[in-house]
């Protein structure tokens, strides 16, 4: 069974999504009702918010995003990316010996973003580049911010 969250957040209303005991989808947006109180969900809100407060540099929840082996093996390497540090399309398709289109693909289909921090892959020369997440690449901007990044180099 899907259990769900949603909650305010600095970049505006978040769902979180859990299933088998998982995060599976973090969304842009409120769900309506009263969601869930299972305990991952509320630590995931709590981990959530103390990011946006600066407390947390990194998660600790069980994952599950659904995705090919291949988004999966990305993923993972974007999760090792450090909290305030970026890496080009170009260097992460290198250290998943991958393509950066590949890499690109992955950002785009990432399911959940902030705790599998797409947000921290640029362009060639730090170019900002996409974000599919809330309202992109201005979100981006957002997250890279809070994280110290700056911004007028890229």
């Amino acid at each position: 069974m899907t259990e769900y969250i949603s909650f305010n957040s600095p970049i505006g209303a978040l769902t979180v999504f859990a299933e088998s005991g998982a995060l599976i989808v973090i969304e842009a947006g409120a769900v309506p009702g009263a969601g869930s109180a299972d305990p991952l969900l509320i630590e995931a809100r709590r981990q959530i918010d103390d990011y946006f407060d600066g407390k947390r540099k990194d998660f600790d929840l069980p994952l599950n995003p659904a995705g090919t082996p291949r988004q999966r093996e990305i993923w993972a390497a974007m999760a090792k990316i450090p909290y305030g540090e970026t890496r080009t399309y170009g260097a992460l398709a290198n250290a998943v010996k991958s393509s950066a289109r590949a890499v690109g693909g992955a950002c785009g289909r990432n399911p959940l973003p902030i705790i599998v921090p797409c947000h921290r892959v640029l362009g060639a020369n730090d170019a900002i580049g996409g974000y599919s997440f809330a309202d992109g690449a201005e979100t981006k901007r957002q997250l890279l911010t809070l994280e110290g990044v700056r911004l007028g180099l890229i």
